[in-house]
């Protein structure tokens, strides 16, 4: 039976410390529920925060990183080096059962419509209220919202669990 992944998607270098934290509780947290944390795989921001929390558990981490030149983060036990700038955000989202959004930039907004195409569950953790509206209004039944780690966990298991 496959392994579950998790991605998490997020900012990168604008990142606030709020969403640094935030993404450390949640790759710990993904870790300690058996789960493979999946990010963008560099070392900056959200992608860098999320698998450090998760090694900081013992947790397996996977990052699909952009380009052949890309600063890798240092926890990341497995790169895939797609050389595909942007649209490796596809592979991002294809390649996990579920997707959390931890803040809002462009590229996660990118993510989180091509998880909904795909008919991904998206939880979304950020403040931006237009945002949250937006992406609920294109799909409410995929598109989620939590506002604690704990809360993004709880919806994981029960979206994960109907998937199997």
């Amino acid at each position: 039976m496959p392994k579950t992944i998790v991605g998490v998607m997020g900012v990168g270098e604008q990142a606030t410390p709020q969403e640094i934290e935030t993404a450390y509780q949640l790759g710990q947290q993904i870790a300690q529920a058996g789960w493979i944390v999946l990010s963008g795989g560099r070392n900056v921001g959200v992608m860098d925060a999320v698998s450090r929390g998760a090694k900081s558990c013992g947790g397996m981490t996977i990052g699909i990183l952009p380009r052949v030149d890309s600063e890798m983060s240092s926890a990341i036990d497995i790169p895939i080096i797609t050389d595909m700038g942007n649209a490796r955000n596809n592979i991002n989202v294809l390649s996990s059962h579920a997707i959390v959004a931890c803040g809002m930039g462009a590229g996660t907004a990118s993510e989180i419509a091509l998880a909904i195409k795909a008919k991904k569950h998206v939880i979304l953790m950020t403040d931006d209220r237009e945002a949250q509206r937006f992406f609920r209004s294109l799909n409410p039944e995929l598109v989620s919202i939590a506002e604690t780690v704990e809360n993004a966990l709880n919806q994981l298991k029960v979206i994960l669990a109907t998937q199997k």
